[in-house]
């Protein structure tokens, strides 16, 4: 047997600790969220969180593609009532197939804390995944003219690593997410990511927020969709090995976006962990208290 294949052959349950989003709930996603529960349970999985997005604060901070497609805050906020509605009843309609756990990814940006904490209120989600897709309110991830923009708005590229770390440290200090969505997704359109984590401004950010998530037990989303942009998984290899020594557990996520990427990458994830020594024993998210 070559070595190849015992990598892809490695033992561990199979799990989502960030995924689900469905074209039924998110314009850049595909498929039915059933469909996609299903899709988990075929793949065998032993648990597996769904974790949409929440609606946007205000029309203002729509992302591209609901705004071109016309979609109003106020419509949002009724497609996520929708998702929390379905996503209670498929929990309980394949409780005896799969533990699904119904969540959400909040966002932070100015003005978005009283939005979500409402959000809270309201739908009593199972978990957090806490995630930056915005420095201030221009978004990081859509395209790489936001991120020039982004970029230009910072002055410099450690500077706009150093924003996003500033704020995500500062929604890891207001709702303690149980998972940590895409730790380190400000690099997304930096062909000279290694070189700028390794500024003393950037690292010392990376080890205080490291730090937090350590002491508060919060899981690091390895999340797997990195590999579809030929580049490393999030969080990247350096950040990774920190967070092994801090003894911060390490979970999957697969970030579906549809049928097609349910548990996609998986093998390849498994033998980034397990080459590192990483435990394949995986923590469940804290449950948050009503």
């Amino acid at each position: 047997m070559n070595k190849g294949l015992e990598k892809v052959l490695i033992k561990a349950d199979r799990v989502s600790v960030h995924g689900g989003h469905s074209g039924q709930f998110c314009q850049h996603a595909s498929d039915k969220l059933e469909e996609i529960v299903q899709a988990y349970i075929t793949q065998g999985f032993r648990w597996a969180g769904i974790t949409e997005h929440i609606p946007p604060a205000s029309d203002a901070m729509r992302y591209p593609d609901e705004k071109q497609a016309g979609l109003s805050a106020d419509f949002l906020q009724e497609r996520f009532a929708e998702y929390f509605r379905l996503g209670r009843e498929l929990q309980q309609k394949y409780r005896e197939q799969i533990e699904l756990f119904l969540a959400f990814e909040i966002e932070h940006y100015p003005g978005s804390e009283t939005h979500v904490e409402a959000l809270i209120e309201q739908y009593q989600p199972d978990y957090l995944v806490g995630s930056l897709h915005h420095v201030g309110k221009t978004g990081i991830d859509y395209s790489h003219e936001l991120f020039q923009q982004a970029l230009q708005e910072a002055g410099s590229m450690t500077q706009l690593y150093c924003d996003y770390f500033d704020a995500q440290f500062d929604m890891l200090q207001k709702f303690k997410p149980s998972v940590v969505g895409h730790f380190d997704l400000i690099r997304i359109y930096d062909q000279d990511y290694l070189k700028t984590l390794k500024q003393d401004a950037v690292q010392e950010r990376i080890t205080r927020n490291l730090d937090f998530i350590a002491e508060n037990r919060l899981i690091l989303d390895f999340n797997l969709r990195g590999f579809d942009k030929a580049m490393e998984q999030y969080p990247s290899l350096s950040i990774i090995k920190q967070a092994l020594q801090k003894n911060i557990a390490l979970v999957p996520g697969d970030d579906s976006h549809g049928v097609s990427s349910v548990g996609r990458n998986y093998d390849q994830g498994l033998t980034v962990l397990s080459n590192l020594g990483a435990t394949l024993d995986w923590q469940k998210p804290n449950l948050m208290q009503y």
